[in-house]
């Protein structure tokens, strides 16, 4: 078991000259619970710069409940943009000033029960405030937390909540309130969501990277990406971005170049190419192809690559689909890559049929293309395959993405044409999943469903290297998911 004692003191000193966490730095500077919980409620799903940039403008307006409460909607809407969930933030500070005057006579509570009572605040918010605003002690568990724990085996959990609950338990109290602010400053600068940089960790020796993927050592040029690695094993990345000038910024940047993939494919980029800015245009070491809807804001998809293909394949010759932009394939000297974006069969399964006939259709190219050579299906199916693939089957078993005729196709997929699913094939654990509604604080409390894939003909199983699910990165309502190949 990894010492917590040696691990903290190394890193209460590794991360003196990092950032530090913008909530931290404002409870520094100002010392006034109602403003740090307004930052904390506005740094969630949020990078740190412009969590700081929007409370700076937040709170040259409204520094005090009082003016709080005389502003709209639409104007903490303009001040605090573009915070994530901005609307629903805007909405939560609008109904703050009330709350706190009917419960609580005007002021910031200091206890976590008392703290998620207020609109916006959930259990990590809470706690933080509880720690840094009052200097009490609790445990806040954000992503980075949750992970890293888990990383060093100190837990094993598979949410927040679990990891918040298993520490109260084991944690030495004297490190309740600085733990948060250590390991998100450590999580933001060497031990990332994606490619933790182990090879200049000051834990090297301590840490036993559980489920941990390093980076590949600084130096590596494109090209030689590009033609694999010395192993001869690709990466390949897939990740519904939910329009990518939104992920733009929510960084998805940062995620693109540490996931550090020789393919990246993306699904419903909602935008033309024109529409784009020259950053993602031209990511130096890749080239791109584009296959947007006709319908502007609308699906589409992408693929960034470091080595050209032989032909590429727009869609599946049917005006019907490829008008919304589902389907790009590139062709390999190897294999086949597909790229789709598949249709929700949307409430009330109304377009259930119009997606069933685009699976048909789909899987007939598949086969018909797994006769020249391998065939890479990847991308956001919208579909949980068992009931293993989602938190709550039995609720859902009427709903679109768990329906008997889209669960039906998925065992046509993977039975009969016989499809590897890859990432099953390595791990068969429930609560693994890629896609969490914006609502209820699902993805905090891992309320979610797995419809993103990346399957292979079955010819070629033994070519599959290995298959992950990032649910450390954020910015879009999916996470990716990335296959090994060789």
């Amino acid at each position: 078991m990894i010492d917590i004692d040696r691990v903290v003191s190394l890193l209460e000193q590794e991360v003196r000259d990092y950032d530090v966490p913008v909530v931290d730095l404002i409870a520094a500077q100002i010392k006034d619970p109602f403003r740090i919980l307004v930052a904390t409620i506005l740094s969630a799903r949020t990078r740190d710069e412009v969590t700081a940039a929007a409370s700076r403008r937040l709170f040259r307006k409204a520094a005090t409940p009082d003016e709080l409460a005389t502003l709209s909607v639409p104007e903490l809407e303009k001040i605090i943009y573009p915070v994530g969930f901005f609307r629903n933030k805007a909405r939560y500070l609008a109904e703050l000033p009330g709350v706190l005057r009917e419960r609580f006579d005007g002021r910031v509570p200091d206890t976590v029960e008392q703290l998620v009572r207020l609109p916006g605040v959930g259990r990590k918010t809470a706690n933080l405030v509880v720690a840094v605003a009052f200097n009490k002690p609790a445990i806040c568990v954000d992503t980075h937390v949750h992970r890293i724990m888990n990383i060093w085996g100190y837990v094993e959990t598979t949410t927040p909540l679990r990891t918040e609950n298993a520490l109260r338990e084991k944690l030495p109290e004297k490190y309740w309130k600085r733990i948060n602010s250590i390991l998100v400053a450590f999580g933001q600068g060497t031990c990332k969501p994606v490619r933790p940089l182990c090879d200049r960790c000051v834990l090297a020796d301590l840490c036993p990277r559980i489920g941990v993927t390093p980076r590949r050592v600084p130096g590596r040029t494109a090209a030689a990406a590009g033609a694999g690695n010395n192993t001869g094993v690709r990466k390949l990345v897939s990740w519904n971005v939910n329009g990518l000038r939104a992920a733009l910024k929510k960084g998805f940047l940062d995620a693109f170049h540490e996931l550090d993939a020789d393919v990246f494919a993306l699904q419903e980029i909602k935008a033309m190419p024109e529409q784009l800015p020259d950053e993602v245009l031209n990511i130096d070491g890749y080239h791109a192809y584009w296959h947007p809807a006709v319908k502007k804001g609308y699906a589409g998809t992408a693929v960034f690559y470091r080595v050209e293909p032989l032909q590429v394949y727009y869609g599946l010759d049917n005006p019907e689909f490829d008008r919304e932009g589902r389907v790009l394939t590139l062709e390999f000297s190897d294999c086949f890559l597909v790229n789709a974006y598949f249709p929700n069969a949307q409430h009330g399964l109304r377009r259930l049929d119009f997606k069933l006939a685009f699976n048909r259709e789909l899987l007939a190219s598949l086969e018909r293309l797994a006769k020249e050579k391998s065939v890479i299906l990847c991308g956001d199916l919208n579909v949980a395959h068992k009931p293993i693939d989602l938190a709550n089957p039995g609720a859902n078993e009427k709903n679109p993405g768990y329906s008997a005729g889209e669960r039906a196709w998925m065992d046509e997929l993977v039975h009969s044409a016989g499809f590897v699913d890859a990432f099953r094939k390595f791990n068969q654990k429930p609560d693994q999943y890629t896609w969490w509604s914006y609502r209820f604080n699902a993805r905090a409390k891992n309320i979610g469903w797995r419809i993103d894939y990346f399957l292979v003909d079955p010819a070629s199983d033994g070519r599959i290297k290995g298959a992950e699910i990032h649910p450390g990165i954020t910015g879009s309502d999916h996470c990716p998911v990335s296959l090994l190949w060789k």
